[in-house]
């Protein structure tokens, strides 16, 4: 099968192959295992198959790329950047996207390589028509380039070539193209930041990231809602963090939340506001975030007690956030009834909204009920419990009723409010007094798919492994949840049957 390749090979690179012969040599490659192909591969073959390239034949040009993507993909990127320089940079200008594709993902595999990207940066232009691909119409070559020149940025030379020097240029032109392409420079940027802080200096000294804030903080409403989640996914490093603070970006976004009650068009980027300080919470201090910005509690209370589904969702979603540590949950309880007040609503919402909106409080309620065993004191344990009893006149019954519903998502999300409170004891004696309950965890016939068997299955898993279990249960549920246990998620019994004789 390597001859036949090679006889392919040699004749394409005589430039005079039918598309016959390209879709056969297409069929070959993928037959020879790397190494044939890598021992029989020469220059002139593949600058023969880059030249039929040129073309203006989309069935050749697209039998070619297939036939490169394997021969290539055998290469080492060293070899590929040292020997095919040229043939690179005219595929990044080709007409047809597949080509683009093709190319931009070999400049991907050669970042990559520590000595092959030294290459990369002894060569400007195929660095500037990189940049370029930012602009292009198509996604996936876009998205190609971004990766590989934020891989180019891990190394210092690379923040230089791209930073200190004419490439800087090509990026602000580039951005010039529309809106889109500009988020997508802001977007490779951010992506460079969160590296290391000295990462973030030489794009915070490119003047690019303060672009970003002056139009995170501007007028415009759309362009606001975009700008702050890549704001978001900067603060999710310590170092950015800093620099946000420093900047006095967080209290300028604190501001817009306190001046969005008198803006009509708020609801376009107050809901990614107010994630902003959901996330800065979690990774920051919950309760410093909530003592420093008072109006982000306030606002995700008003948003929860809103009649929008959409700010609803929000709400509950950023609650889930701040109320999945246990600082975070103090700082709600020290809300005291207006917290209680508003889990009525999320229970309400959990049984009569619209499917995703009940997912989410599903998700949420999962999130601020659930208690690590060596974070279980006796006032934790009060407080998850009078949250829970806070959710319905029968909250355990209400789950029970969702997880008994056939949609395989509720069903899920409800099974996982269990499991966040199977390892705490007041849960426990409730499912214990609740009639049928047990029978029910045990009963594998109630979960038709594998999501549904596997989120059972973890319901059993975080009974099984807590201390208070035996005692609670009594010691024969307890050894049907271990049988369960040691049985696996999808165990099925074994049904004997007896023929009888003059059966049908």
């Amino acid at each position: 099968m390597a001859e036949a390749v090679v006889e392919l090979l040699e004749r394409a690179a005589r430039r005079d192959t039918p598309l016959e012969e390209l879709r056969a040599l297409r069929l070959a490659v993928q037959a020879v295992p790397t190494a044939a192909l890598r021992a029989r591969l020469s220059d002139d073959h593949l600058g023969a198959l880059f030249a039929l390239l040129s073309v203006n034949d989309r069935e050749q040009v697209s039998a070619c790329v297939s036939i490169l993507e394997r021969l290539l993909q055998a290469l080492d990127p060293v070899y590929v950047i040292q020997n095919l320089r040229e043939e690179l940079q005219k595929g990044l200008f080709h007409p047809d996207d597949s080509v683009k594709i093709l190319t931009v993902s070999q400049v991907g595999r050669i970042v990559e390589n520590s000595e092959a990207v030294a290459e990369i940066l002894n060569s400007p232009e195929l660095l500037r028509q990189i940049i370029n691909c930012i602009g292009g119409e198509k996604i996936a070559v876009a998205k190609e380039a971004i990766k590989s020149l934020s891989r180019i940025a891990q190394t210092q030379e690379g923040l230089e070539a791209l930073f200190v020097s004419s490439l800087l240029s090509d990026l602000k032109n580039v951005m010039a193209t529309n809106d889109i392409v500009r988020y997508r420079v802001y977007e490779l940027i951010v992506e460079i930041s969160s590296v290391s802080a000295e990462s973030l200096n030489y794009c915070a000294n490119s003047g690019l990231i303060s672009e970003l804030i002056g139009e995170l903080t501007g007028d415009d409403v759309l362009v606001r809602a975009t700008c702050i989640e890549m704001v978001t996914s900067l603060a999710h490093t310590p170092h950015g963090r800093q620099y946000l603070a420093q900047q006095g970006v967080i209290d300028k976004i604190s501001n817009i939340i306190v001046g969005a009650e008198s803006d009509p068009f708020s609801g376009f980027y107050l809901p990614g506001f107010v994630k902003f300080f959901g996330n800065l919470a979690v990774v920051d201090s919950p309760q410093q975030i909530c003592e420093r910005y008072p109006v982000f509690v306030e606002k995700v209370f008003d948003m929860a007690e809103s009649h929008d589904p959409t700010m609803i969702g929000v709400a509950v979603d950023t609650l889930g956030i701040l109320g999945s540590n246990v600082e975070g949950k103090q700082v709600l309880q020290k809300t005291r009834s207006r917290f209680q007040n508003l889990l009525t609503k999320i229970g309400h919402q959990a049984k009569n909204a619209p499917t995703e909106l009940r997912l989410r409080c599903l998700d949420a309620i999962s999130s601020l009920l659930y208690l690590p065993p060596e974070q279980q004191t006796e006032d934790l344990l009060r407080m998850t419990e009078s949250w829970f009893t806070s959710l319905s006149s029968q909250p355990l019954e209400l789950f029970r009723s969702i997880s008994t519903q056939p949609f395989p998502d509720l069903h899920c999300g409800a099974l996982r409010v269990f499991t966040a409170i199977a390892n705490q004891p007041w849960a426990q004696k409730l499912m214990l007094d609740s009639p049928g309950f047990v029978e029910y965890i045990v009963d594998r016939s109630v979960e038709p798919d594998k999501a549904s068997k596997d989120a059972k299955y973890e319901l059993v898993k975080a009974l099984v492994n807590s201390k208070t279990i035996a005692e609670v249960f009594g010691n024969q549920y307890y050894l049907r949840l271990r049988a369960y246990l040691r049985e696996g998620p999808y165990y099925v019994k074994a049904v004997s049957t007896t023929a009888v004789e003059g059966a049908e």
